[in-house]
């Protein structure tokens, strides 16, 4: 017993592995659980593929499993068993692993216990306070794909974590997709938005839909606004909205590409989408597409109601008899016309200038409205008065006013106008003068539009002085009227005058402030006539005024500089329009090109032409049209060539080419080589006759395209197939070209050939054969110009034409050459002549 007992050394415990937090947290026993589980107990795996969330250490292979053997991954198990404790425990881990920022744990806990607990079960057990915090937290660390990305995968395993969020941290993820949208990083927006909705995030409060649908106008994209609209409920009116939006916009592609996608969303054709994208096309000015809309509707057997009828009608409110067309279809489907179908009725008859077909639709109306049908409003009313002011009856204008007292329907703004113009358009200045007058009696305030009526018909019947002495009565005094008590009772609260005075008779005399703007300034420059420094001095009244010459302004102005054919006041006025920061259009080049024409300074308006297209500008008609009409102020061979060039570019924009002015511009041209410089000009009129119009303006475009080459000295002109006239213009053209080539210093070195050929024309009516145009060819070159030349292979010389042969020659003999040396003599002849 005393005896010390020894015993060898124990050797040292194995050592501890430590555990991940995750592995402690998802495998530590639950509260009462069996420590020998029951190896038949419910085990759910939990989801180990979650990528980029993962907070623990990773496998080698990248997935986040606790456990590796053999480099092989076990995926982390929860035995729940049966016990609804430890459902209540691992719901309060993941909720605290989801309140510490880590989202991919909460996604591997989350798995299996909403296969636990199921749907309902699962989000009462999660701490949705706890698992807001969390997505705020990494919404700050790493942003908003980071935690778009974690809501997907919530949804896609069936978790509907954005439900969960409470507002603070909807707040947070609604702020970052409006930090988005300020930074106008737009595709990545919406697809946060996209991303958002899908898993029930509430975004249409994140910001205004139709504000970022505007912004997708403003940046002409429709396919992103409608990919944006797609997402909410109400995509349908966010659609229609942004198609109205393009409209406005005068977009009529885009909304068009809205429109269709409007249809395909919906399998059909909604009656309101389809009457404003009518609309749409009216305000673009497209009547066509318009009308392309409407025959799809018929082609699918759809019947338009009354407001795509009457907004088709509006469309097309320039074409008469395509309106009564619609307005006859409409009839025979049975669909009745309301009182707008009947006022676009009349507005179109207004455009077509068909005023006793708009009184004849008046009285329908009227008989209509008797037996109580319809009930016509103001526009109706204000309509006719302007039909009756257009055909300048102003007494049927003012039986239209009596008409409205009678029923009780007040005179608005645009009813009083019309009456004025109607009067005004009669050459009634007096009259007009008494219904403005009539007009402030009445309660209704006048605008400067209706003064400007009245000054616009004295410019038109040249009336300048009355105007500018009307015009400064206005200004200084305004305009004085008197009323009774009772008028004056009427007056509404918002009627705006400057001065008030007792009359003799007790009434009150008011004065009604004119107040001009930048169009009664411009009218009354027009009423400068050929005056340029009047104008100027107008302009400069206009700037005290306080008022900024608008771009009609200088273009007025260098109008008048043109007419007074000032070309320097009117360079100057257009470049001074461009410092002033007036951005030139199509008009200010084409009056500035009208004042060099009629300075004939056609080099500058050349200049001018050519400078307006380097500025992206397409000239107009009226523009073509100014240049054409100038045929008699060209010269050179360059400037013919120059208008002629101008002619063909007129007619590849599409634009209607007046071949009247083509023929006279080669004619006069052609004829100029002649010692008259006019020709005979009776002779192209016998040869133009209606079933030929079409063949000369083909032959008119061939000599257009030959004088613009340039002349070769081994000249042979084939006039082979022509007629007297067209072969005519041909030899001239081209002994003018010859004439041009050698006042710049090209001497002649070779003969003029030209083959005439033995067949006849293909004329039916009058067929001039060979021998007829070798005729007419070689009088015209001996008689009238004085050459020398040689008919046939045997180059022998014609008789004079006035002193004929008794007998011309049979067969044409193929060809007329006109030598060297007369047209050198020739040439030097008219060169003297010239000097």
């Amino acid at each position: 017993m005393g005896m010390a007992m020894t015993s060898s050394p124990q050797p040292p415990p194995p050592p501890r592995r430590r555990r991940s937090r995750l592995q402690s947290a998802t495998t530590i026993s639950a509260p009462n659980a069996n420590p020998n589980p029951n190896p038949k107990a419910k085990v759910i795996p939990i989801l180990s593929d979650v990528g980029r969330f993962q907070s623990t250490p990773a496998a080698p292979n990248g997935r986040p499993n606790s456990t590796h053997k053999g480099g092989k991954a076990v995926p982390l198990l929860l035995d729940v068993g049966s016990n609804p404790s430890a459902i209540d425990y691992y719901s309060r881990v993941a909720s605290n692993l989801a309140g510490a920022g880590r989202l991919g744990d909460f996604l591997i806990a989350a798995e299996g216990l909403r296969a636990a607990a199921g749907d309902s079960g699962f989000a009462a057990r999660i701490n949705w306070r706890l698992l807001s915090r969390g997505v705020d937290a990494a919404l700050r660390d790493h942003g908003l794909p980071h935690v778009l990305e974690f809501l997907r995968d919530a949804d896609r395993i069936g978790v509907q974590a954005a439900v969960m969020l409470d507002p603070d941290a909807s707040d947070a993820v609604a702020a970052a997709c409006r930090q988005l949208l300020d930074e106008r990083i737009m595709v990545e927006f919406v697809e946060a938005i996209e991303a958002l909705a899908s898993c029930g995030f509430f975004v249409k409060n994140i910001v205004d839909p139709m504000d970022v649908l505007k912004i997708f106008v403003r940046k002409r994209d429709p396919d992103m606004a409608i990919r944006y609209a797609r997402i909410f409920p109400h995509s349908q009116l966010l659609l229609c909205n942004t198609m109205e939006a393009f409209g406005k916009r005068k977009e009529l592609k885009h909304a068009l590409k809205v429109f269709r996608a409007l249809k395909d969303q919906l399998g059909g054709i909604n009656m309101f989408a389809c009457r404003s994208i009518i609309d749409i096309c009216s305000h673009c000015g497209s009547s066509v597409q318009a009308r392309i809309i409407f025959e799809g509707l018929l082609a699918e057997k759809i019947t338009p109601n009354t407001h795509v009828f009457n907004s088709l009608m509006n469309a097309n409110a320039h074409s008469l008899s395509y309106n009564f067309s619609v307005y006859k279809h409409m009839q025979k489907l049975g669909v009745p016309p309301d009182l707008a179908s009947y006022n676009i009725l009349l507005k179109t008859c207004c455009n077509a200038r068909e005023f006793n077909l708009a009184q004849e639709i008046y009285e329908e109306i009227k008989k209509k409205e008797h037996g109580g049908a319809l009930k016509l409003d103001v526009f109706t009313y204000s309509t006719m008065i302007k039909v009756f002011a257009e055909a300048k009856m102003w007494k049927k204008a003012s039986n239209i006013k009596d008409d409205m007292r009678a029923v009780g329907v007040r005179l608005n703004l645009v009813t009083w106008s019309s009456l004025i113009n109607a009067y005004a358009n009669s050459g009634l200045v007096d009259g007009a003068i008494e219904i403005l007058e009539e007009m402030i009696r009445d309660g209704c305030q006048p605008t400067a539009p209706c003064f400007n009526i009245i000054l616009t018909s004295l410019v038109k019947s040249c009336q300048y002085d009355r105007a500018f002495r009307l015009f400064n009565s206005w200004r200084e005094s305004g305009i004085k009227v008197s009323l009774s008590a009772e008028q004056k009772k009427c007056l509404p609260d918002n009627f705006t005058f400057c001065e008030e005075h007792l009359s003799k008779n007790g009434g009150t005399i008011l004065v009604v402030p004119f107040r001009p703007t930048v169009t009664t300034y411009n009218i009354l420059m027009m009423a400068c006539g050929t005056n340029d420094e009047r104008a100027k001095s107008v302009m400069n009244e206009m700037r005290r005024s306080g008022l900024c010459p608008d771009r009609i302004s200088w273009s007025i102005l260098i109008d008048i500089y043109g007419t007074s054919q000032n070309r320097n006041g009117a360079i100057q006025a257009l470049r001074r329009m461009q410092r002033v920061g007036i951005k030139l259009n199509v008009s200010a080049y084409t009056v500035a090109i009208k004042a060099c024409v009629e300075s004939k300074d056609m080099k500058m308006a050349f200049h001018l032409f050519e400078e307006m297209k380097a500025q992206q500008l397409k000239p107009n008609m009226v523009t073509y049209r100014t240049l054409l009409t100038a045929r008699c102020k060209y010269g050179s061979l360059q400037e013919i060539q120059q208008c002629l060039a101008i002619y063909q570019e007129m007619r590849r924009a599409g634009y209607q080419a007046y071949d009247y002015y083509l023929k006279e511009l080669i004619v006069e041209w052609s004829e100029g080589v002649l010692s008259s410089g006019s020709g005979k000009r009776d002779f192209y009129h016998l040869d133009l006759k209606d079933e030929r119009n079409k063949s000369f303006n083909i032959f008119l475009e061939k000599v257009a395209r030959f004088l613009q080459k340039d002349v070769d000295q081994n000249q042979t002109v084939d006039v082979r197939g022509l007629s007297k006239v067209e072969a005519r213009i041909v030899v001239l053209s081209t002994l003018r070209k010859i004439k041009e080539k050698y006042l710049l210093g090209t001497t002649v070195q070779d003969d003029l050939v030209i083959i005439t050929g033995h067949e006849k024309t293909s004329y039916t009516d009058i067929e001039a054969t060979a021998i007829d145009v070798e005729h007419a060819i070689t009088s015209v070159l001996t008689d009238e110009l004085g050459l020398e030349v040689f008919i046939g292979p045997q180059s022998h010389p014609p008789l004079s034409s006035k002193v004929r042969a008794p007998q011309r020659p049979r067969r044409p003999q193929g060809m007329i050459k006109i030598t060297v040396n007369s047209l050198n003599h020739w040439l030097k002849r008219k060169a003297v002549r010239d000097v």
